[in-house]
């Protein structure tokens, strides 16, 4: 969707002039400047992107007509819009596919990690506690 539909659709959601909501529609879009297709919204299409906008524009901002509305219902209006729900930031790099230039680095021990495991479905958070020797209880 285009972020000027995004925007006729706040107006009509929660007051003012699309003219009010432009600026957040094209901030969550901004990313299609360098890959024009659904792979853009990986950046800020997602619960962090959000609170995110949030920091950006403020808590609320202000309509022409004097509505106060919160950014990050208008962030949530824009992700659903988008993507039918509000994803995880690890929803979507779970779908990374590992390649072996990305990594190709040391851990501070010394043991390389071009071998790591990158296809399991275990969730990001475990496998950093593992690789990292934490077990929570710490």
């Amino acid at each position: 969707m285009h972020p000027y539909h995004h925007a006729l659709s706040s107006a009509r959601k929660f007051g003012g002039e699309p003219s009010d909501y432009q600026h957040i529609h094209d901030w969550f879009d901004a990313s299609k400047e360098f890959i024009c297709d659904f792979r853009h919204r990986a950046l800020r299409h997602h619960a962090q992107g959000i609170f995110e906008a949030e920091r950006v524009f403020g808590v609320t901002i202000t309509t022409s007509d004097g509505r106060q509305v919160p950014t990050r219902l208008v962030g949530e209006q824009h992700v659903r819009e988008d993507c039918g729900r509000i994803p995880s930031l690890a929803d979507w790099l779970r779908t990374i596919k590992g390649e072996p230039w990305m990594h190709k680095n040391v851990r501070e021990d010394g043991v390389s990690n071009a071998n790591h495991d990158l296809t399991s479905d275990q969730p990001i958070a475990d496998r950093l506690r593992r690789d990292r020797g934490y077990s929570g209880r710490e």
